[in-house]
């Protein structure tokens, strides 16, 4: 179980050695009600906290430790790989395993008396889940199969970005890495400018597309037939379920939770195409997705948790792919550390702009048409490639 050897046709072989890895993900939900089994147990409520250390220090020093991987499964073996319902087991097994987490925490902050800070914890390690929700979601909502689909629905709606999925496949990926794409960040800009762009983007965009959908098949805009009012309505189902059983004090938990968690999706969507741009053509279009407009990062560890975000630009370049079989680039630009060090380092923007900026400017080679520049920084970065 814990490794496999794949044999392609022409005897190439390829042994995913992660592949017991990928079953241990299982355990990451249930990192978030670690804390709040020790406080029912009788701990301090300062153990609330561990599961914000483990991500965002234990693993960020791992990484380091433990170094990167960049192994690729021959392309001759992908099939095969991919057929294998080893890996999708084990994202079907997470549903169920989320949805769970999220319906004790939201118990457990009603039913227990904590403090200020023990509150803050549990919202925001939950908040995290959900955001590995998305994750997930999104792995699962860019396939094909009808039960896929439905369960990226369901992880979606715990973080109330249901709408994610329409969004992504059909909006962020098809404008990438271009100054229309609400979900690619831009050079010059923080994090925080970032998320007020993306956050009422992603909806805007996401109700738009599903109105052109709708309008093509000849059916009604508001009706059940529209995807965004389909996972609005299972986040309503969800939470007001939860608010009338628990109460409704519930709610600023739920909603807090939500908004972190789409925080989290705001981080990684902050450093995958920052400062990157697919160049104009002279036809007025832009030219293909290629592995150099998207960031990697092959440090194993947050690699593993993540189910090969950090191989963004395979990812970009086949949507369809599946995280077991997602590829390193030599071409790709690399992040200097794991998504969840460069989350943190994005949250000190002048930190951030010292390490990355010049990461992009070197990537495009002194190249103005391959970034995508903040408005109204175009002279700053031209007087920095200037100076070079």
């Amino acid at each position: 179980m814990w490794h496999k050897t794949f044999v392609a046709e022409n005897g190439e072989t390829f042994v995913d050695n992660k592949r017991g890895l990928w079953l241990l993900a299982i355990f990451i939900p249930m990192t978030s009600l670690v804390g709040p089994l020790l406080v029912m147990s009788g701990s301090a409520q300062w153990v609330l906290w561990l599961p914000i250390v483990v991500f965002y220090v234990l693993v960020p020093v791992l990484d380091k430790v433990i170094g990167e991987d960049r192994g690729n499964p021959p392309e001759s073996v992908v099939t095969q790989l991919e057929a294998d319902p080893y890996y999708r087991v084990i994202t079907f097994l997470l549903v169920p395993l989320l949805i769970a987490g999220f319906i004790f925490n939201a118990w457990f902050v009603s039913a227990v008396p904590l403090s200020s800070m023990g509150w803050i914890a549990v919202m925001l390690s939950n908040g995290f889940m959900c955001g590995y929700g998305i994750n997930l979601g999104h792995e699962m909502g860019h396939k094909t199969t009808v039960l896929e689909r439905f369960a990226a629905k369901l992880v979606l709606s715990l973080s109330f970005y249901g709408h994610f999925n329409v969004e992504h496949n059909r909006g962020h990926h098809a404008t990438v890495a271009t100054p229309q794409d609400s979900a690619s960040s831009k050079l010059g800009e923080t994090i925080y400018g970032f998320f007020w762009r993306e956050y009422p983007g992603a909806f805007k965009r996401a109700w738009q597309l599903e109105a052109t959908r709708l309008q093509r098949r000849n059916q009604a805009l508001w009706s059940w037939q529209n995807e965004v009012i389909q996972s609005t309505l299972i986040t309503l189902v969800l939470y007001t379920g939860l608010s009338l059983w628990l109460g409704i004090e519930v709610l600023p938990f739920l909603l807090l939770t939500a908004l972190w968690s789409s925080f989290q999706l705001t981080s990684a969507n902050y450093i995958e195409h920052y400062g990157l741009a697919r160049k104009r053509l002279p036809n007025g279009r832009y030219e293909p997705c290629r592995p150099q407009h998207s960031w990697n990062s092959n440090f194993l560890l947050s690699n593993w948790t993540l189910f090969h975000l950090q191989r963004h630009s395979d990812h970009h370049t086949y949507p369809m792919r599946r995280y077991q079989s997602l590829r390193h680039f030599d071409a790709s630009p690399q992040l200097p550390a794991g998504y969840y060090s460069m989350f943190l380092l994005s949250y000190v923007p002048p930190l951030w702009f010292k390490v990355m900026d010049p990461l992009v400017m070197r990537h495009a080679e002194g190249d103005l048409a391959a970034m995508n520049i903040a408005p109204g920084k175009e002279a700053f970065y031209q007087a920095q490639l200037s100076a070079r």
